[in-house]
């Protein structure tokens, strides 16, 4: 006997403008992002005084890496799959083609941008290292105020990124007057 549990219905979300919605959205995501990503660093900073780019225990590497992959992962999902059911409850002036895949575009469009945000953190990491000795150390409350900023800044463009990227299968809906 197999029991399938029914996934449960969204809640019915109000009338708005895509803009409005997404802005909504945009403080939901920034807010708490900027906030959690700034304490985990600062209370991991903190234990030693100082930190590095990749050495050492509490190093730079080792709290922004992740979330410069996850982030943007989780943020597009999310995002995707809350713009395309405001569209199908009416709630914004935007209608969703009935022939995308839903899942593959998450799926692919989450990959690429976890993947490509994720080498530039890394990029910029290196090169960072690269230009500094490998002596200097950096300051554990500036380290956690460049993760906050950094969460905030990938909470503000993976929040519209993947809905830009969705415009290309969204329509305005037509009133039909009778």
């Amino acid at each position: 006997m197999k029991f399938k549990l029914k996934p449960p219905h969204p809640k019915k979300l109000r009338k708005t403008t895509l803009k409005r919605f997404l802005i909504r959205r945009t403080i939901y995501y920034v807010l708490p992002n900027v906030f959690f990503n700034f304490i985990i660093a600062y209370a991991s900073f903190q234990e030693l005084g100082y930190t590095h780019f990749f050495s050492g225990t509490q190093n730079l590497a080792r709290l922004t890496l992740p979330m410069a992959i996850f982030l943007p992962v989780v943020l597009t999902i999310d995002i995707i799959n809350r713009v395309i059911i405001a569209s199908e409850q009416g709630a914004i002036e935007f209608t969703v083609d009935e022939q995308l895949n839903k899942k593959k575009l998450m799926t692919k469009l989450s990959i690429l941008h976890g993947v490509i945000t994720g080498l530039l953190v890394l990029s910029v990491l290196l090169l960072a290292q690269y230009n500094w000795s490998e002596y200097y150390k950096l300051d554990a409350t500036a380290m956690a105020v460049v993760v906050g900023v950094l969460a905030g800044v990938l909470s503000v463009v993976f929040v519209y990124l993947p809905v830009w990227r969705l415009r290309r299968w969204m329509c305005r809906r037509v009133k039909i007057i009778s």
